[in-house]
């Protein structure tokens, strides 16, 4: 192979890690535009801040406390964490950097006042200082990782001067207090639902009702913004309106009651009740010595009623308790993000794939909804989000993963297995949401097994969807060895066909996703396209789309499945398997020449569903287990075949790879075309990801993808090249500018399965050259202009976009850690197969990892004090816990699952010698 090397990302200029986690530094990041950070819990406090303490604060799409925003309103003062030091003979000072001026000042060459950030999971300090007012305020903001649902801000307030200073500090943070929805529908209307108390720490809003034309409903959630000096003092009054605060002619960033200084008013309850509401609370002025600091707690937040409100001020009322709770924090955090790691030559990857690791907990608590870049959706996750965010969190809990098999030839009862936590729950319950039509509920809901058909009450099927749970359930039965859970029974989903609700067992479900998908076939025998792939953007070919793309996924998933069902009747006796009697219209007997004519086969599938209207899901009936692998095997033959042989394509410069799609017009998409070649890095991926792809075909798909998806300025892979116009006949994303979003800009997710099929084609100086090719990305910062870790995508200038909430995360990760690393299971056993590259051993010849597996702490060490390249080491030695191990493989070592669970401690170490 030809070396792929790339130059290793500059240092960060404007931020840089601090330490060997994943704390970092940032310097003036307020000069940034579109900047935040994640802050939140289990409970569901949602969180975004920005350098200036701008962001909006909730717990989902009709219980926001702070104004709901999107990136392009993230300098709207309106939605500012504000803390105003009014120093007498000098004026008003916003200590977050949130005022009129501060905004020219930030404009201008020379500034009075700079900004320097600390952060880490999850925990956000900003420190800002002023020379012309003589003051420094460090502002730390934290979500407890407790069950209240509440943010506290500590700010520190620090004299810099030579004279004393007198001081009136006042905390402001505007409420919301409804629906997102009321940003402009009956906002008004809504605002007179406000009923304001006043209470001695602050400002209660508890609205008498959630406005809903479709059916009201009473409220008793309280809104809060609450504070107390340093020992619990309680401010001396507050400004609850924001007639109060601002007054006439005034604003968020100039407040009257701060810049003329007026004392807290006495407001009617005609002044009071039914207003816009602000937690303005005014402390007692104070004489600042210089050098000494005063601290204030605030807390903001939203609670089931009032008195659990002020349950806050016992709880975080001080200091000392406050300064506790951080720490718990920290330590909550950290003990997630421990569960991965990974030591390379470059120390700042390792300290990186740290924020890399906590986005998919974040997608779990936000959903793909809730961040200023994610002002789509109202909450939850789709059907797609689940499956992939469950791959990487499938590798991070620790008691999630199920025992193996013991017993040759018997399948293990539920009560002889390990106990479970909850991801073997959660995919027994997210089965829950297949159809017996073999499509499936869009939306999953916030408790375990619950679902909504479709998003905004718009019905659509994308085709890819049946596509991830087989892989999900794939990678938990090979991690734990748990072969039971394909017998497991789950409920369908049944809100589309007659009869009482019914259930299955796991492979049925899985079966009737693919099988119904096999034969759901267009014109030139590929899987219809319907309403999207994986790829949104490609939503306007519903008649005579085919997604050639992810056919080749469903036939390597058929494949798997077949071999899956041939291991079941060999290591756990299962000769037969009892399908819902209906399905059988989807199989052909044994030796059958299958249907190969595409009318025929979706002529089959409507004979299927219409006996599900009309009937139900029929009594079921046994079926040779030998005989359906077969079926499988030739359905995934036919699929494989017509792509290898029909969408093969060549173009004038010598370059080959693959047709990803058809449009609605029934033609080929990519190919050769009067305007360039078209070419998609989505149809490149899952023929050479399923194995669709020749060995040959891989190497040359790869070269044209590296020739014209490459950004030879950014190094990155783009997801399409430029197909020079709209294409109303494929879907939306070709009206978007190119470079921008699904019309040809560098989408991680892509990037990362890009480099996964590549590395388990066993390509690994490709993959690396791949995933190198993001990393690079992130890292550049003065280009990506975002905190570290993944974004979803960068633009065609590089920035990143829609950090945090991506699935190309549980991607990344899942490809470190099984392929790179190549720690994984097979079956229940484990399994160490690394594909590391030379300069990533660095000095001392080794890689390192942290990881668990049945229940064991794992510690990885692979020796390569030669750096020699993946393709040429071979294993030399190997040691478990100090123990020499036979090497019978010289390309992958297999430990059984149960010496790995015999070993005495949590604690495990594995060293690899290799040459």
């Amino acid at each position: 192979m030809t070396s792929k090397k790339q130059k290793a990302p500059a240092k960060s200029s404007w931020w840089n890690f601090t330490g060997d986690d994943e704390t970092f530094e940032a310097r003036n990041p307020d000069r940034l535009s579109r900047l935040y950070f994640p802050l939140c819990n289990e409970a569901g406090l949602l969180s975004a801040i920005t350098p200036t303490l701008h962001g909006d604060i909730k717990t989902g799409q009709n219980t926001f406390v702070t104004l709901p925003l999107s990136e392009q309103d993230l300098h709207n003062t309106r939605s500012a964490r504000n803390f105003w030091i009014y120093v007498e003979g000098k004026g008003p000072w916003s200590a977050t950097g949130s005022s009129a001026n501060a905004v020219l000042q930030r404009a201008a060459v020379r500034t009075p006042e700079t900004s320097h950030l600390e952060a880490g999971a999850l925990w956000h300090r900003m420190t800002r200082e002023n020379k012309s007012f003589g003051l420094r305020a460090v502002t730390t903001s934290f979500v407890p990782a407790g069950t209240e649902q509440v943010e506290i801000m500590r700010v520190e307030l620090t004299n810099t001067s030579r004279r004393p200073l007198s001081v009136t500090p006042t905390a402001a943070v505007p409420l919301f207090g409804r629906s997102a929805d009321n940003l402009r529908d009956h906002r008004h209307v809504t605002s007179l639902l406000h009923r304001i108390a006043l209470h001695d720490a602050g400002v209660l809003l508890t609205p008498t009702m959630s406005f809903d034309e479709r059916g009201h409903h009473a409220n008793t959630l309280t809104y809060a913004v609450l504070g107390c000096e340093s020992e619990g003092q309680p401010p001396i009054g507050a400004f609850p309106t924001v007639d109060s605060f601002i007054g006439e002619g005034g604003t968020f960033d100039a407040p009257r009651a701060v810049y003329e200084n007026v004392d807290v008013p006495e407001l009617t309850d005609a002044q009071l009740q039914g207003r816009e509401a602000v937690g303005a609370l005014r402390f007692r002025t104070r004489k600042l010595a210089p050098g000494k600091t005063f601290t204030y707690l605030i807390f903001i937040g939203i609670a089931q009623d009032k008195k659990e409100a002020l349950g806050w001020l016992k709880a975080y009322g001080t200091v000392d308790k406050t300064a506790e709770a951080l720490t718990h924090t920290q330590a909550w955090w950290k003990e997630r993000l421990d569960r991965f790691q990974i030591k390379t030559g470059d120390a700042d990857y390792g300290r990186w794939v740290r924020w890399v690791t906590i986005q998919p907990l974040l997608r779990k608590i936000f959903g793909c909804s809730f961040l200023p870049d994610f002002d789509y959706g109202r909450g939850g996750r789709g059907w797609r989000d689940l499956w992939q965010d469950c791959l990487a969190l499938l590798l991070l809990e620790p008691n999630a993963l199920g025992s193996r098999l013991e017993v040759p030839g018997v399948l293990p009862t539920a009560s002889s297995l390990e106990p479970r936590a909850s991801v073997r729950g959660l995919l027994l319950n997210n089965f829950g949401g297949v159809r017996p039509n073999g499509t499936n509920a869009t939306i999953i809901g916030k408790a375990a097994g619950e679902f909504i058909a479709d998003r905004n009450g718009i019905s659509r099927t994308w085709m890819d969807h049946g596509v991830w749970p087989w892989v999900t359930t794939l990678l938990y039965v090979h991690q734990t060895g748990d072969l039971n859970f394909f017998l497991e029974e789950a409920p369908y989903f049944m809100d589309q066909d007659k009869g009482e609700k019914s259930s299955g067992t796991i492979l049925e479900h899985l079966l009737v996703q693919h099988l119904v998908a096999y034969f759901n076939a267009g014109e030139h025998g590929h899987i219809r396209l319907e309403d999207a792939d994986w790829n949104d953007g490609l939503d306007m070919a519903h008649d005579r789309g085919e997604s050639v793309a992810f056919t080749a996924m469903y036939a390597g998933n058929l494949k798997q499945m077949a071999e899956t069902l041939l291991h079941l009747k060999e290591h756990a006796g299962l000769a037969s398997l009892s399908l819902t009697k209906d399905l059988f219209l989807l199989l052909e007997s044994s030796g059958a020449t299958p249907l190969l004519n595409p009318a025929e086969r979706r002529q089959r599938l409507e004979t299927y569903r219409r006996r599900l209207r009309e009937n139900g899901v029929s009594k079921t009936q046994a079926l040779d287990t030998a005989t359906l692998a077969q079926d499988l095997v030739i359905k995934s033959d036919v699929l494989a075949q017509r792509i290898r042989d029909s969408e093969w394509v060549r173009s004038t410069g010598g370059q080959s790879w693959f047709n990803g799609y058809y449009d609605n017009n029934g033609s080929r998409v990519e190919g050769e075309h009067p305007q360039g070649p078209r070419m998609t890095l989505t149809g490149q991926v899952f023929p050479i990801m399923s194995g669709v792809a020749t060995n040959e075909q891989v190497q040359q798909a790869y070269a044209a993808a590296r020739k014209t998806l490459k950004d030879k300025k950014l190094g990155g892979y783009r997801l399409n090249t430029n197909f020079g116009g709209i294409q109303l006949q494929l879907g939306r994303a070709f009206s978007f500018a190119y470079g921008e979003k699904e019309n040809g800009a560098f989408f991680s997710h892509m990037g990362v399965m890009f480099a996964n099929a590549l590395y388990a084609r066993d390509f690994a100086e490709e993959g690396h050259e791949v995933l190198s090719s993001i990393y690079h990305m992130c890292m550049a910062s003065e280009t990506a202009k975002i905190y570290p870790g993944m974004p979803e995508y960068f633009n065609g200038e590089g920035r990143g976009f829609y950090h945090y909430l991506t699935g190309s995360a549980s991607w990344y990760l899942l490809t470190v850690l099984t392929q790179v690393l190549g720690i994984r299971g097979a079956w229940g056993d484990l399994i160490l197969a690394p594909k590391l590259m030379p300069e990533e051993f660095g000095a001392l010849g080794r890689v390192t990892a942290i990881t668990w597996f049945a229940g064991k702490r794992l510690t990885v060490i692979y020796v390569n004090a030669a750096k020699k390249p993946f393709g040429q080491y071979t294993i030399q030695s190997v040691l478990l816990q100090g123990r020499s191990l036979p090497v019978t493989d010289a390309r992958q070592v297999k430990i059984a699952r149960k010496i790995v669970q015999d070993l005495t401690g949590s604690e495990v170490e594995i060293t690899v010698s290799l040459g």
